[in-house]
């Protein structure tokens, strides 16, 4: 392995700061950054969440997989969006956000394969590096000096630096998403949202589409028949209770549109803010958001609860609730205690019209099972 202690210092000499976070194998890369004098220059936050339970809090839900790309790209993500909190004077284009996370050799034979993903969030582009490696060929101390390796190389290529990534005999897979200029810019809180074709929606079907299915696309159909207005879409691209997306996931969600769709992506994650947002509009909604939208445990008291809703009386919004199986139970709008004051701004669509038990989750497990 090449002598990183050049290019470290280098990087710590640079205007570029960052936040890193690695999560299982690979937290040896965090110990060979901080362990060079400067580190404090770049590296503003190092975070270890070893253990699976402080993963799912730090990206405030549990995650399909602990060691994939997509998780890693999630916490770059999360630790950019960290970095710009941490830091607010500094210029947003010398931010970014690492993380890593990696299965290894241990100490007992282990079933799967051992791979590393390590991830990169900046303001305009978002980068991913996967690797399987092949197991035996490395002890745990070589695997982690590797995966450090390819750390240093990706953080050196985002500061400007010259580093080469390691030479090794197995295939290593890199992609990198640049973000469109209105993407930055709804990032950035230069604008409130970007459409599919620059028009006020009245329709908004909030949701992850990750990915999206047949039971989203038969919800469109019945609230477009409802109510005469095209469905958009609506993805959130950073909500108050989920790690912001990746440039990565924006493309992916994006490219499953079709030409006859519209979206609308906001960074409105609450309800009483899509309002705001988006006056005399419907919402498109299943039973179980409903649910957890008048859960008082996210509220001060019943009373500021209620206080948050009464935006929707004064734009006049209205909502769609189509029913959806919560905890193995079949739920529609006639099982939920909507308060009076709102209650007339919902109307319900049965189990006789409605019912898809389907869910995103179980699909993408499925797939990568």
């Amino acid at each position: 392995m090449k002598d990183n202690l050049k290019i470290i210092q280098e990087l710590h000499k640079t205007d570029f700061k960052f936040v890193i976070v690695s999560s299982g194998g690979g937290s040896n890369a965090v110990g060979t950054l901080l362990k060079v004098p400067g580190a404090s220059n770049s590296v503003l936050e190092a975070y270890i969440p070893y253990a699976k339970e402080s993963l799912d809090f730090y990206l405030l839900r549990k995650p399909d997989f602990y060691c994939s790309k997509d998780t890693t790209l999630r916490m770059a993500a999360r630790a950019y969006s960290a970095a710009k909190k941490i830091d607010p004077n500094s210029d947003v284009s010398k931010l970014f956000g690492v993380a890593i996370t990696a299965t290894l050799s241990t100490t007992y034979e282990k079933r799967g394969e051992h791979r590393f993903h390590i991830a990169l969030q900046t303001e305009t582009y978002s980068k991913s590096i996967s690797c399987v490696l092949k197991k035996g060929e490395r002890t745990r101390e070589e695997e982690e000096a590797l995966v450090t390796e390819f750390v240093i190389a990706l953080i050196a290529e985002s500061s400007a630096l010259e580093y080469p990534y390691p030479k090794i005999s197995e295939e290593f897979k890199t992609e990198k998403v640049e973000g469109k200029r209105e993407w930055i810019d709804l990032m950035s809180d230069d604008s409130l949202f970007v459409s599919s074709d620059d028009q006020m929606p009245n329709l908004i079907f909030p949701g992850t589409f990750n990915p999206i299915h047949e039971g989203h696309r038969k919800m469109q159909e019945l609230a477009e028949k409802k109510t005469g207005d095209k469905a958009y879409f609506e993805i959130c691209i950073q909500n108050a209770d989920k790690p912001p997306l990746s440039y990565h996931h924006i493309k992916d969600t994006l490219s499953q549109f079709t030409n006859k769709d519209c979206w609308v992506l906001t960074k409105a994650g609450k309800f009483p803010d899509k309002a705001r947002m988006f006056k005399e509009s419907t919402f498109v909604i299943g039973a179980d958001t409903l649910t957890r939208m008048l859960d008082e445990r996210f509220y001060p008291s019943y009373k500021d609860m209620l206080s948050e809703f009464s935006i929707f009386n004064e734009n006049n919004n209205k909502f769609l609730v189509f029913g959806r199986k919560l905890n193995d139970k079949f739920i529609t709008l006639a099982d939920i205690d909507v308060p009076n004051v709102i209650k007339e701004r919902f109307t319900g669509f049965d189990e006789q019209i409605f019912r898809d038990d389907i869910s995103s989750t179980s699909l993408r497990l499925a797939e990568n099972s």
